[in-house]
This record gives structure tokens, sequence and C-alpha cells, in this order.
């Protein structure tokens, strides 16, 4: 059966395959378990798991980042594993197990359990997200047009998840209690699943996702099959990571800080030059023009991972920044506002992805390199709204309102140039046999991201114990951050911008 012939095929919904709208419910659910859960978790572990140190932002900072890390590191392995065993829908229905788990463990009020449950969520993310994500592609012939649509119809799925969850995680959070905020999250995990299944029963999917052939799973490694094996490892992987992220705890509770003693950086280090260097044998084996792609697609990853270093602060220095010098008073609360990016998202999404469609019929849509530079100038100057509103700070040194949603505004902008568009082009720009693998790899950049974010975190983080502390103090650090942040992205969506020729070449007729 040919691409096209299997295209026509498929039962459509408003041009597109129907089964993307099914895939559009699941990853909606699965990103309010997350972005329910992540709206809390700096907060949480500021008031909560770390409220006795002085230094609790310097930990929170460095939790934080290692968990956001081995998060996006996991997708890697899990790409991996779905290439060659499970196939896209039992990675997929395993990730959002163990997801669920994690969650659910996540509203137990207890400290291992606390760690227990991230390293759940780690395990399981790292299954679900890139499998979910190239099934998308999957739905489209190679180069179908209407495929970047699709993808940004998908995109604002994921945004709709990351609009309604903080909201409501954390008007029950502040209502109620941390733990039911955290028990809405996964009760989102499990309705996700339940689309996904539902979508399997129809049989909107025809026959993509399956394991790469039907002795995969049979086939036994050290006595035990290979479908029974991954689920194990995986589930024991968990304690362990639980045990590195925990380490934190009683590192910080003897009052010293490891800087120097990062396990968990080390180990996501070491995975990340293992990734360089498979890719380096990849692109040895591959055809000229493989490797060419391959190239562009390892260079579009590097600028995604500047853009989500800064994006990624969102749920961190700029959550502790509205808490403590935003003037919030009636209109939600510090959680809630890592809603804003995807109200945007959800807001601009459709005009966005129609202005690409115009510029295209009159031949001006710009090449996705230039959408990269873009991105990252917009990025730079959401940062610099933040880093002037100072200015306008009231007499306890709370700033108004309006310059966090301009910054939310931009940045949301900046994201729909890059991210949409860059998910669609890795799934063009990867050679069949390893999409998968290439789609964890493109997840990897959020993972290198959220080294970033922990280094700004601990640079920008305030020594005290005080749950209220805030004002002027905290508002000059967070600024002067921003101030310098704002400057980094410009140059860097700049030099983007120089260089979009060269890139441009390489892709060769890929858009």
């Amino acid at each position: 059966m040919t691409a096209a012939t299997d295209q026509n095929e498929q039962k459509q919904m408003l041009g597109h395959p129907v089964g993307l709208f099914y895939l559009f419910f699941a990853e909606l659910w699965e990103r309010f378990s997350f972005y329910g859960m992540r709206a809390l978790l700096t907060l949480y572990m500021i008031d909560v798991i770390f409220e006795a140190l002085a230094e609790r932002d310097f930990a929170t900072a460095a939790v934080y980042a290692s968990y956001g890390s081995l998060v996006y590191a996991s997708t890697v392995i899990g790409g991996k594993v779905s290439d060659q065993i499970l196939g896209m829908r039992n990675s997929i229905f395993l990730g959002g197990i163990l997801m669920s788990i994690g969650h659910f463990v996540l509203a137990v009020e207890n400290d291992i359990a606390f760690f227990l449950a991230l390293s759940f969520i780690i395990v399981g993310n790292g299954f679900f997200k890139p499998n979910i994500s190239t099934f998308v592609g999957t739905l489209y012939p190679k180069g179908d047009p209407k495929k970047d649509s699709g993808f940004t119809i998908f995109y604002m799925g994921i945004n709709i998840g990351g609009w309604v969850a903080p909201l409501l995680c954390g008007w029950l959070a502040a209502e109620y209690g941390w733990h039911y905020g955290f028990g809405l999250a996964g009760i989102g995990m499990l309705t996700g699943l339940i689309f996904f299944w539902s979508g399997i029963k129809k049989n909107v999917f025809g026959d993509r996702g399956l394991p790469p052939n039907d002795e995969v799973l049979d086939k036994k490694v050290m006595g035990i099959k290979q479908g029974i094996l991954v689920p194990l490892l995986a589930v024991l992987s968990a304690p362990v990571i639980a045990y590195l992220l925990s380490s934190y705890k009683s590192l910080g509770a003897e009052g010293t800080f490891f800087e120097d003693q990062n396990i968990v950086n080390v180990i996501f280090k070491l995975i990340g030059l293992a990734v360089v260097a498979y890719l380096a044998y990849i692109m040895y084996k591959a055809t000229l023009d493989e490797r060419k792609k391959l190239i562009v697609a390892v260079l579009i990853t590097f600028f995604m991972t500047i853009f989500w270093g800064f994006h990624e602060l969102s749920g961190s220095v700029i959550t502790l920044f509205a808490a403590r010098n935003i003037d919030l008073d009636g209109i939600m609360t510090a959680a809630q506002t890592n809603s804003l990016n995807s109200m945007f998202i959800i807001i601009l999404a459709i005009p966005i992805s129609l202005m690409w469609t115009w510029l295209s019929k009159r031949k001006w849509n710009p090449r996705t390199p230039y959408k990269f530079g873009l991105g990252l100038v917009f990025a730079g100057i959401s940062f610099y709204v933040l880093a002037i509103s100072g200015a306008s700070a009231n007499e306890n040194g709370l700033v108004p309102f309006a310059y966090l949603l301009l910054m939310y505004f931009l940045l949301s902008v900046g994201e729909l140039f890059m991210s949409p568009v860059g998910l669609s082009k890795i799934t063009d720009l990867s050679p069949l046999r390893i999409i998968a693998f290439m789609m964890g790899v493109w997840f990897l950049s959020s993972a290198f991201a959220f080294q970033i974010v922990g280094f700004i975190g601990k640079q920008l983080a305030i020594e005290s114990t005080d749950k209220n502390v805030g004002g002027f103090d905290t508002l000059e650090v967070y600024t002067g951050g921003f101030d310098l942040i704002a400057k980094y992205a410009l140059g860097a969506g700049l030099i983007v911008l120089v260089a979009s020729p060269l890139i441009k070449r390489l892709m060769g007729k890929v858009h």
C-alpha cells in the first residue's frame, strides 16, 4: 500500500486523519497531569520539602533541574526501546501507567514518596512522550503539506492541558492542600490513557505503532521475554533514580551542598555523550543526503535547547518571581501563572498556523532556520520586559501583573515560531529506521535545557527560611538576571539568522 493510498483510506476530520484527534485528547490529558504537577513542584519544594533550609532556593533549583533533565533524557532510551522492541502503542501504554503511578504517589504526604513519585514520572515520560509525538507524524505521507498544521493542532492540545491544569491543580492546592492538586494531575493521566485506548479499539490508527515484528516481544533475554523484561526494568529503575534525587535532601540537611558531587548531573552527561557517539555512528553509516539532513536535525535541536533553557524557567525562577514580586492580589496564585504560556499558545496557534499557510501560497513562508532565529529574538524581548519591570514596583517591591502577561505573550509567539515547526521537521529530516530515536534526541534538547534552568536557578537563589520573602532585595536579583537572559537570547537569535542561508542549503528540499 502506498503512502498516498493509505492517506486516502484514513477517515478524515477537518481535513486531517481522525486518528490525530484521538492523539490530541490523549496528549491533552497527559499534559494536564504533567503541567498540573509542574505548577506546584517548585513552590512545594520551597515550602515543604526544603522549608527548613536557608539554601532552599538553591536545593529546589538543583532538584528541579535534575528532575527536568532526566524526564527528557529518558525519552532517548524510550524512543530506542520503542523502535526495536515495544512499538509505539505498547510504549505509550507503559509510560502512561508509570506516570499515573507517579502522580498518585505524589499525593502521599511523605518525603520518600515525593522522590519516588518523581522517579516514576521520569521513567514513564521516557516511554510516553517521544512515541505519541512520533505517532502523529506516521498519520501523514512524507512531505504532506498538512503535516505542519497537523502538528500545530496537536500542539494546541498539549497547551489546552497546560492551560487548564495549573488553574485547577493550583486552586485545589491553595484551597485544600498540595496533595489534592497532585492527585488531580494523576486523574488527568488516566483519562489520557482511556482516550488512547478508545482510538485503538475503534481502529483509527490502522496498523501503525505495532512492534517491529511478531517475535520481538517473545524473544528471551536472560530467560525472560522482552515484553516482560522491559516493564520490569522500568519499574526497578524508579527506586534507583529516587535515591539519587533524594541525595539532595540528605546533603542539604548536613549543611553542605554538592556542586561537585551531583551524581545525577554526571549520569546525565554520560547519557549525553553516549547519544552524541551514537549519532556520530548513524551519520557515518548514513548516505550523503541523509547525513546532511541529520546535521540540520542536530542543529535545530541545539537551537531548541537554547530556547527551552530560558522558556523552562517558567516553572522555577519565574514562578518564584511571581510569588515574591508580582502583584497577584485578586488575580491568581503564583502556581496558576503557569497557565499563561499555554493560554497564549491556544489563542495564537491557529492564527500563526494560518499565517504560515497564507505565506506559503505566496511563496513568502520563511524556511525553518529563519523561524528559529526569530523565535529566539522574541524570547529575548520577553525577558527584557521582566528586566525593566522593576521601574514600576510599588512600595512593597511588587510589579504590575501586566508585565508578566506581556512577557508570556512574547515568549509564546517565539515558541510557536520554533517548537511545532521543529517537531514536524525532525520527522521529515530523520531516516524512517531511527525516527523514534531522533524524536527522543529532539526531546533531549529539553534535558540539556534543564541544565541551563538549574544553573540560572542557582545563580538567582535567595537564602532565607522566610516563606514570605520578597521585596526590593529579591526584585533586584531577579530583574538583573532577566536582563542577562534577554541579552543572551537576543544574541543567539541573531547568530541563527545570520547562519540561516547555510543551514537552508543543507536542508535541501525540506522546507
